[in-house]
């Protein structure tokens, strides 16, 4: 180090989503996905209990991605259900996404109050990128959800899911 040649490694950093932060989310989510989100959204991601499962990704200390989930009660099952997940476009292939989506994986595996038995997501069936992606995660696909999507085509979304044991 000491002729400054030194080359450091990029910092992954992540930090959960605040009041403070709110206004970064708002922008990111503006640029990765083609919905605008509502005000219930954006309290929701702001409940404690979603603390360690609404992240903002940082690289090199610059917001480059969100990943938001809620916690769902259905048929008896608590289930985390992912939301939005997205990595601004120049810092894909990073391994940005996978790191992101393992962080809460993990977090999710260790929660128990409540156990939550799986995490399950909707990906537009135009998208096959992101449906390999979940895929190499561990995700199956489930079902096709017919016009699940309102306002953007195709209407039809794959729901992926992944159990934990």
């Amino acid at each position: 180090m000491s002729n400054g040649t030194a080359k450091s490694s990029p910092r992954v950093t992540f930090a959960p989503i605040t009041l403070n932060n709110l206004g970064t989310v708002r922008k990111l989510n503006s640029v990765l996905f083609p919905i605008k989100y509502s005000e219930k959204f954006y309290s929701d991601i702001l409940l404690p209990e979603v603390e360690e499962f609404c992240q903002l990704v940082y690289y090199n200390d610059i917001p480059v991605g969100t990943i938001c989930c809620r916690l769902e009660n259905k048929d008896d099952q608590n289930v985390l259900y992912l939301m939005t997940m997205g990595i601004l476009a120049p810092y894909r292939s990073r391994t940005l996404g996978s790191q992101t989506l393992d962080l809460v994986l993990a977090a999710a595996a260790a929660h128990k109050k409540p156990k939550i038995d799986k995490i399950y997501l909707h990906v537009q069936v135009s998208n096959d990128d992101a449906k390999k992606f979940y895929e190499r995660h561990g995700f199956t696909e489930v079902k096709i959800h017919k016009d699940y999507y309102k306002k953007i085509a195709p209407h039809d979304a794959w729901v992926l899911e992944k159990v934990f044991s």
